[in-house]
């Protein structure tokens, strides 16, 4: 009979997940890269459009009155800076046009041109008055070049037009382009899950035959017959087992605790999971705001937002790190609450509080993040008139208090007790088994919960206290600095 050749469990599994990976990151790498394009030219635009607005009243206003206090001899031609104003000008325009395609050329190019007549009659100025020509001819000459510039700032509202249809025109695009990475996602997820049930299957099924044999041959070891040994073992990670059991039987107190050493680490990397989750419709809403604002000409406020999104994400990813300084925690928390208020600005306030000094001291990043957000979907928006969120850092002996506060409508005492039901289960449920329930897939109270006792070695984490004015949700961890944090663990400074 022919020996069965052993398979690797790693190489199947590891050959599993790289190719569940690459069908999950195909829409994503394409969704980012459309991203990076459409904001580069959103920023493009407005950058354009910001330049056509700052020439506006420099060839409205500034060139015909200096033109004017030239001819009634207030200041030299070459003092009253008329030249370097029409550089200027004519120098921002071709470098628009080396930027502009579409009909937003075309308004420019006509600009650009009556600028070149403006010139002509700036310059018939200046040499009309070095031959000292009558003014009343000076300043019909100055109406004209009024003219000119009220010709130039109508194309470059034009201009300004064709970029904003433009923009409008792009948006559309991006959300068409969304809506398919989002199809393509749907697609490859469902062909990712066809993939894993067939790997897995193939994979437990010899897994089970070969466990047959591990247990038949170790249960005659166990019987006494230590003649016996393992074979035909199938896989090769459980023959190696086999060879070891063989060989040597106190290697299994050795196997076991590694064992629980895995179990913790799957822990970890289970929650590192649900925490590297980002939620698309957060992503998605907040790019559709800063879109709004833009379209609205509010520069300040697409600034802000695109500020506060990029400290969000940059600070959720912190280079892979599990712990960060607490003022970049709180960062992260505030740049969350700054972009909800822009959505919510008619029913959500809030405040941070927290003492100086917090940059040395470390702590497991996004633990406040979780909890803003299930006081603003929970508290405040269930809440007629909305209200008020504060999230506050204390700092005694030791030991930091963390609380977010909310004003919004509270649970009733059934409710409360029902969550703290769940708290106390998962505080008996080993950690391992409890992150890879379905029910705990979200990045809520029960995660944050589930990752201080895990990382902080606590028996309880949340404390939640909750009535009519609202809920109180704190915790306590110690103070930690980078020289206390085991080296194994990521550390970020959160630049």
């Amino acid at each position: 009979m022919e020996e069965r050749r052993p398979t690797g469990i790693i190489p199947q599994v590891r050959r599993t997940v790289w190719s569940v990976a690459i069908l999950l990151a195909i829409p994503v790498v394409v969704g980012l890269i459309v991203l990076i394009v459409y904001s580069s030219r959103y920023q493009a635009m407005i950058r354009r459009m910001d330049s056509a607005a700052e020439l506006k009243p420099l060839i409205a206003e500034s060139l015909p009155e200096n033109l004017f206090a030239v001819t009634a001899g207030r200041v030299s031609f070459e003092d009253s800076g008329c030249e370097a104003l029409i550089t200027r000008v004519t120098e921002t325009l071709d470098r628009l046009l080396l930027e502009t395609q579409g009909n937003g050329h075309l308004q420019l190019t006509v600009a650009r041109r009556t600028m070149d007549t403006a010139t002509q009659y700036v310059l018939t100025v200046r040499d009309g008055m070095a031959a000292s020509r009558p003014v009343d001819e000076m300043e019909a000459i100055v109406d004209e070049v009024r003219d000119v510039g009220q010709l130039v700032t109508e194309m470059l509202d034009a201009f300004t037009t064709e970029e904003i249809a433009s923009a409008t025109a792009s948006s559309r695009r991006l959300s068409n382009i969304i809506g398919y990475t989002a199809l393509g996602e749907v697609l490859l997820l469902l062909a990712a899950f066809w993939y894993t049930h067939r790997a897995t299957t193939h994979l437990t099924f010899t897994i089970s035959d070969a466990l047959g044999s591990l247990e038949e041959a170790v249960r005659h070891i166990a019987e006494g017959h230590f003649q016996d040994r393992v074979t035909d073992i199938p896989v090769a990670e459980l023959q190696e087992l086999a060879e070891s059991i063989n060989q040597m039987a106190s290697r299994l107190e050795a196997l076991l605790q590694q064992t629980r050493l895995n179990q913790d680490h799957l822990a970890k990397a289970e929650l590192r999971t649900l925490q590297a989750q980002i939620n698309p419709h957060f992503l998605y809403n907040t790019l559709d705001t800063i879109v709004w604002q833009a379209e609205s000409g509010k520069a300040e406020e697409v600034v802000r937002l695109t500020r506060s999104l990029s400290d969000f994400f940059r600070i959720s990813l912190s280079s892979g790190a599990d712990w960060i300084p607490v003022d970049q925690e709180l960062k992260h928390v505030s740049a969350y609450l700054s972009i909800q208020q822009t959505r919510y600005r008619d029913i959500l306030t809030y405040e941070v509080e927290a003492p100086e000094g917090l940059s040395t001291v470390y702590m497991l990043k996004l633990l406040l993040q979780p909890l803003v957000e299930n006081a603003l979907y929970h508290g405040i928006k269930a809440r007629r008139g909305g209200g008020k969120i504060l999230v506050r850092v204390q700092e005694q002996r030791g030991i930091l208090h963390m609380t977010v506060q909310d004003t919004g409508k509270g649970m009733t005492p059934e409710q409360l007790a029902k969550v703290e039901a769940t708290l106390r289960e998962a505080e008996t449920t080993p950690l391992v088994s409890a992150a890879s329930e379905p029910e705990h897939s979200g990045f809520g109270l029960k995660n944050v919960d589930m990752r201080i006792r895990l990382y902080y070695r606590k028996q309880k984490g949340l404390t939640i206290h909750s009535g009519p004015e609202g809920t109180t949700v704190s915790f306590t961890i110690p103070v930690r600095t980078r020289e206390e944090i085991d080296h194994d663990e990521g550390l970020s400074g959160g630049r």
